[in-house]
């Protein structure tokens, strides 16, 4: 193979700056669709995607996904960053890390992330610095488990509680209720939250949010209101009996989010972007269950709040219906696809929506749910734990290219044509 431009021995890619050793600059950011013509139209998968002060290169990303990992201080370890790492360099076009606890109670298990502290935030900036290393964005979902806190990492058991022994602390789970999730179950009747308590929380979530953003480095936050957790706790009927200010109206059982979401905002940077994950619809049997009539309600608040972006899943808040993913054999389509689109009619061009759940089966059935407006962007758990390289996947499939990060697409020799854009970019190299 001759190469078409000369090396000499003196010539390298410069080092990128965000980390203290050695990782190439990356000339683009790995993911940006790359035309091979001038006339090369980018489908709407590998198009890019404005969100807030962000410009995310394609409108695919990874979602947040445990991996009870952390040490016993709720810390980030070496596997985290090797973990988050593996997925950032190959180019989604944002990676939301895993749901991290603002409370000491709060945890979803005792091997879950925490950053109501400093020393948590600070574990966390490496890998948010080897994020930006590699021209990635990097988002982190903060969450409080509510009464489903305390339990064993799921891949151990689905329903059980995680005991003192193993640095449990069931005993401090709180809810808006005192009900447990199941009735008779393994995990506990949780502590009915005061109003002091209450205001606590609050304001754990907007000093989460502030470490996150001014001592991990994270380019935006996703607040964790699904799936049976706490903010889903209080707005949904069947788990918040209250009868004060937070309970009973739809006004009441939406104040606790409301107000977590004004203390995130009020405390970060006003165009630092502020997603919101709900579960659209709870898919329970009872009858006073949240459906998505109450989710596009709520949709018309979070525009006026201003939520950036709503990340649509379902269920979790009931045990007869857990979270669903994956392909609905009754609609034969993504099993989220439905709820997003519902919203995504309601609010128009005034909030972003994205779906979750199945979305890696098929790209062309993506792109197309892209292209007609069923939501705006795909976030993807499962998919990306069994393959990091999805996002390359799918170009492969769709048959465009994509620019790939230095250190991998080398061993897949790019034309001649990108080699040259790649010294022009860099300024490094001398071209015959």
């Amino acid at each position: 193979m001759t190469i078409p431009y000369e090396v000499k021995p003196s010539d390298e890619i410069k080092g990128a700056p965000e980390v203290s050793y050695y990782t190439p600059e990356q000339p683009v950011p790995a993911g940006t669709f790359y035309p091979q013509s001038p006339d090369e139209v980018a489908p709407k998968i590998f198009q890019p995607l404005k969100i807030g002060k962000l410009t995310l290169h394609n409108r695919i990303g990874v979602s947040p996904m445990c991996q009870y990992s952390a040490d016993y201080n709720f810390e980030a370890t070496p596997y985290h960053l090797i973990h988050y790492g593996s997925l950032v360099v190959r180019g989604p076009g944002i990676t939301i890390v895993e749901s991290t606890a603002v409370s000491p109670e709060g945890g979803l298990s005792p091997h879950d992330l925490g950053i109501w502290k400093d020393e948590q935030a600070q574990k966390l900036k490496p890998i948010v610095d080897y994020a930006h290393s590699q021209k990635q964005l990097i988002a982190i979902q903060l969450g409080h488990g509510g009464r489903k806190a305390s339990g064993q990492p799921l891949f151990l058991h689905l329903e059980q509680v995680a005991d003192k022994s193993v640095n449990g602390f069931a005993d401090k789970a709180v809810a808006p209720s005192p009900l447990a999730f199941r009735p008779n179950g393994n995990l506990p009747v949780p502590n009915e939250l005061t109003k002091e308590e209450i205001k606590r929380i609050v304001k754990d979530f907007g000093a989460a949010a502030k470490r996150a953003i001014e001592i991990s480095g994270f380019d935006a936050v996703e607040i964790h209101g699904a799936h049976g957790y706490l903010i889903n706790e209080f707005y949904s009927p069947i788990s918040n009996k209250r009868t004060d200010e937070y309970g009973g109206s739809f006004e009441n059982r939406t104040r606790f989010l409301k107000e977590v979401i004004d203390s995130v905002k009020s405390s970060i940077p006003k165009d630092a972007p502020v997603f919101l994950r709900i579960s659209a619809a709870e898919n329970s049997p009872d009858p006073e269950a949240w459906t998505i009539e109450d989710s596009k309600k709520l949709a018309d608040i979070l525009i006026e709040k201003g939520i950036a972006l709503v990340d649509v899943s379902s269920g979790g808040n009931d045990y007869r219906q857990p979270p669903r993913s994956g392909i609905s054999k009754e609609l034969r389509e993504p099993i989220h696809v439905p709820l997003s689109r519902a919203i995504k009619q309601h609010v128009g061009d005034k909030l972003l929506v994205s779906s979750v759940g199945g979305l890696e089966k098929d790209p062309e059935l993506l792109n197309k749910y892209l292209e007609e407006g069923a939501f705006d962007f795909a976030l993807i758990g499962r998919g990306f734990l069994r393959n990091p390289g999805l996002v390359w996947e799918f170009a492969d499939k769709l048959g465009v290219r994509l620019h790939q990060a230095l250190q991998l697409g080398w061993g897949f020799w790019p034309n001649k044509q990108q080699i040259i854009d790649l010294i022009e970019r860099t300024s490094k190299l001398d071209v015959n």
